[in-house]
């Protein structure tokens, strides 16, 4: 049986949220360099890295008495909330809505398993993939699809007791090495991917996150090594995205509390004016209450169109409007 110590508690969350942050910020650079899909601006390592900066705040400071009491899944809400709310670009957005989906399994217990790990990689990828009206394959969502499918098939294999450290390592040792897969054939996934010679920043950022969370709980550092096959990715290649076409119009994000009708109305209208649509409930209705509180994120010519949406159905907040084509490494 394996003896290795192993890291699975609620302290071991938020360890995983510093690590994530601590290698995002150390790959920010190398991902925004070849971020050229779906809008070549150059900005998917820094919008990664500070939604995820954002959900590490929002946890950081519970006091360890408070926080081993905690399970897992209430610990990621507020986390994953945090990032939704603070979200940065279609990364980021994306990052906290998987957070938001694979922290749903997990509520109620007080450590990391291998089935629940599996739950929670199998849910947050069904939250991501349904948050956008067109999900592409090619991107950080086969990242994530690829990752809760290894994990499901690990744990029909696995001999080990699935409540054992062993079946837990066997699952993440399963994830390790299909994650590395699901990234590198991005390249072949996407054409623009293809024509630049390059993988998909945001699936890269993704498989850091992953591998944040493997280093942590096995108590090592994340393989820097791993990297260095991935096309476009060594210190030495040029930002590729500068020398992309550059789609030019608007990011538009904003929090509105809707129903279940009403947020299927303003999918609808701004597929119809816009790009890049995500929208995904960032909690539950209250008691007695109809309404769920939706992050939106859409890319668009003209802002005030998406923005006039959003007010056609509700009360947008916390609006932010960003030029696509602001971002730039010379």
């Amino acid at each position: 049986m394996n003896k290795q110590k192993i890291f699975t508690g609620p302290v071991a969350v938020v360890s995983w949220l510093k690590k994530a942050v601590q290698e995002l910020g150390n790959h920010s650079d190398r991902l925004d360099a070849i971020n050229i899909y779906p809008v070549a601006d150059g900005d998917t390592g820094s919008n990664m890295f500070n939604t995820a900066r954002a959900m590490l705040g929002a946890v950081k400071d519970i006091p360890e008495a408070e926080l081993t009491g905690m399970d897992l899944g209430a610990l990621l809400k507020i986390a994953s909330r945090a990032g939704m709310e603070q979200a940065h670009g279609n990364s980021g957005t994306l990052l906290a809505v998987f957070l938001s989906g694979f922290a749903e399994p997990l509520t109620g217990h007080p450590r990391l398993t291998g089935p629940a790990l599996a739950d929670a990689l199998e849910s947050g990828s069904v939250r991501a993939w349904s948050a956008l009206s067109e999900p592409v394959p090619g991107t950080m969502l086969s990242v994530i699809q690829a990752a809760a499918k290894s994990a499901k098939k690990s744990l029909r294999e696995s001999e080990a007791d699935l409540s054992s450290r062993a079946c837990l390592l066997d699952v993440m040792g399963a994830i390790y090495e299909d994650v590395l897969a699901a990234v590198l054939a991005t390249e072949t996934q996407l054409p623009e991917l293809n024509d630049a010679n390059v993988v998909d920043a945001g699936a890269v950022g993704m498989m850091l996150v992953l591998d944040s969370l493997s280093a942590v709980v096995v108590g090592e550092h994340v393989v820097e090594s791993r990297y260095q096959p991935l096309h476009g990715y060594g210190v030495q290649d040029p930002h590729i995205h500068a020398e992309a076409i550059h789609e030019e119009g608007f990011e538009v994000m904003s929090t509105i509390e809707l129903g279940a009708l009403e947020a299927a109305t303003l999918r609808a209208k701004l597929d119809s004016i816009g790009t890049s649509v995500i929208m995904s409930p960032m909690s539950s209705p209250s008691v007695g209450q109809e309404l769920y509180r939706w992050r939106v994120h859409v890319h668009v010519t003209v802002a005030e169109t998406a923005i006039e949406c959003m007010r056609s159905v509700g009360e947008p907040t916390a609006i932010t409007v960003t030029e696509l084509s602001s971002v730039r490494h010379d």
